[in-house]
């Protein structure tokens, strides 16, 4: 099925659920494995320009129900990834510093200045997302999964000061955060430990998609 501009405009209409993720599923194939011709190059720009122009709401409309292991449950998670560093990228390189105390940092994820200034991470996702168009998709996924890992640690590991977010739902989809409830005990608070294990489960789903597209089983 080819997603052209009307069936592109109808996903996020009422149309039939069953119509609607075949669509997704065929616009994340175009994005990965790439268009064969001008006319799927025009829907890859389009989906590409979505989470920019849009919102990442328009984008969940399209992915955020696939599961991890599948092309579409993988854009679904590097979008949130890069919205996520641009939503906060000071937060975003604080908790990443932090974590690279606690976890080995892959030489995936290496190079950025230390500590890691917000532009830095912000530039880090954007070479994660990048990968998605060029480059092998395996590299990208393994990549997004040592950033979320590092920053998961990071999380975890908070001070407990830094700003709330809106809570989580849908298998880690959004940020938890909501209000800190401080754990003296351990120095980080019950807001960020739930954040840091939802990361985690990100960063081994993409690990394990990584896994998936090198034995070339990841559709």
């Amino acid at each position: 099925m080819l997603v052209g501009d009307a069936r592109f405009d109808a996903i996020a209409g009422d149309v039939d659920p069953a119509l609607r993720s075949e669509a997704a599923d065929r616009c994340a194939t175009l994005l990965v494995r790439g268009p064969r011709d001008d006319e799927e190059g025009a829907v890859v720009d389009r989906v590409v320009r979505l989470a920019e122009t849009e919102g990442l709401d328009e984008i969940a409309e399209l992915w955020a129900g696939a599961p991890p292991d599948s092309l579409a449950g993988c854009l679904w998670r590097l979008y949130l990834l890069r919205s996520w560093v641009y939503a906060d990228p000071a937060q975003a390189a604080l908790e990443f510093d932090r974590g690279r105390c606690h976890v080995p940092v892959s030489e995936v994820v290496a190079g950025v200045t230390d500590p890691p200034r917000p532009e830095d991470v912000q530039r880090l996702a954007d070479a994660v997302l990048r990968g998605i168009r060029v480059g092998e998709f395996a590299d990208t996924l393994f990549r997004a999964s040592a950033f979320a890992r590092v920053t998961a640690a990071g999380r975890a590991h908070s001070d407990g000061h830094s700003d709330g977010h809106s809570d989580g739902h849908r298998d880690g989809h959004r940020d938890a955060g909501s209000t800190p409830v401080r754990d003296t005990a351990v120095g980080s608070t019950y807001a960020s430990d739930l954040s840091a294990a939802r990361l985690l489960t990100m960063a081994e789903q993409l690990e394990g998609a990584g896994r998936l597209e090198l034995a070339g089983e990841l559709a």
